[in-house]
């Protein structure tokens, strides 16, 4: 599982995701919205994979059995999850994967599919991304039904993604979690990397920038790589001949700052309520990210941390902030506090 701050997990997941089909591996894409269960986005795509299957000679039974499967799983939670929707390829085998009950039915339901990618000798891949949002005990169900199939050395496995808070998200729907998954944290590219992503598909199209546009894009992106796209993008734009210059940057800067405000960042403050867009502007008078004590947070709010704490819970569960320990408090989208203080300037969202 990856924990990513924000941005650029969701390209790294699909390229993933397309290493594995290169290598015929079936795949399963899916990302957990809010407010969707896990039964619900998860089926629809593990019986595309399960369809796949059963075109592979030696896989073709079992993967009938993971449909029959499959399809007593949703049958047995549809009253539970009634957002469940999948087609039925095949009538479901009473007593397979249809208690009702998701951490047992999953179990089921992913050794069947495990079963069937091992008898064709491939393996199956669930790739989901947004992990944060799945409900904490559909997240226990999901890890212990992998840990069954880990025990079973069935080849079905989970890569997923999500925000930083993943890996204590995990820990706390199963305690085991931490030793059956690796929680690599993805953040900004160094100097060097972050100017090889720049450099790089501007010189196949025989195109260069100068060493202070290069030092002047790092600046204003922190090294980050959906915000390296959008300057590199824009300041292409701009320039009228190579090099592209700092000056091309600067003019560059305006129109990435401007996109991303009317977008990337403003699609999340929207989500915001009144006092959940107070406590985050509190956070960015604070100071440069990147952590801050609850309890200064608290206090430049005129709060106490107890008065507090639901609000900041919220914002945790919706993803805008995350707890690196105990008492710290993080954006988890870069260069978010600059946009609180573009989009609430001066002093009068104290008052909110």
């Amino acid at each position: 599982m990856v924990g990513l701050r924000g941005v650029g997990k969701t390209v790294l997941l699909e390229q993933m995701r397309a290493d594995a089909e290169a290598a015929n591996v079936c795949t399963v894409r899916v990302e957990a919205p809010e407010n969707r269960s896990l039964p619900s986005i998860i089926a629809p795509q593990l019986r595309l994979a399960l369809l796949q299957l059963t075109l592979v000679g030696p896989a073709r039974d079992k993967a009938k059995r993971a449909l029959r499967a499959l399809a007593g799983f949703a049958k047995g939670l549809k009253l539970k999850y009634n957002d469940i929707e999948v087609g039925f390829d095949v009538d479901p085998e009473p007593g397979l994967a249809d208690n009702g009950d998701l951490e047992g039915d999953l179990t089921a339901l992913l050794e069947e599919a495990g079963r069937a990618a091992q008898s064709g000798e491939t393996a199956v891949v669930l790739f989901l991304d947004e992990l944060q949002y799945v409900e904490r005990g559909q997240f226990a169900a999901l890890i212990a039904a992998l840990h069954r199939t880990s025990q079973s050395s069935l080849p079905i496995t989970i890569v997923g993604a999500g925000l930083p808070q993943l890996r204590g998200l995990a820990g706390e729907a199963k305690s085991y979690a931490e030793r059956l998954f690796d929680f690599p944290m993805i953040g900004p590219l160094n100097d060097s990397e972050a100017k090889l992503a720049i450099q790089k598909p501007a010189e196949e199209e025989g195109v260069e920038f100068t060493s202070d546009a290069l030092a002047e894009i790092l600046r204003q992106t922190s090294g980050y790589p959906y915000f390296l796209q959008e300057w590199g993008k824009h300041s292409w734009e701009v320039a009228d001949e190579s090099p592209i210059t700092v000056e091309n940057v600067k003019t560059a800067s305006a129109h990435a700052i401007a996109a991303l405000d009317e977008s990337f960042f403003r699609v999340r403050f929207d989500r915001l309520t009144p006092k959940e867009k107070r406590y985050l502007r509190a956070m960015a008078e604070l100071g440069p990210e990147p952590l801050h004590r609850s309890g200064d947070i608290a206090a430049s709010m005129g709060k106490t941390v107890s008065m507090l704490g639901p609000l900041r819970q919220n914002l945790i569960l919706k993803g805008m902030i995350w707890s690196p320990s105990h008492g710290d408090t993080a954006f988890t989208v870069p260069l978010f506090d600059d946009f609180m203080k573009r989009i609430m300037p001066g002093s009068d969202w104290k008052t909110i």
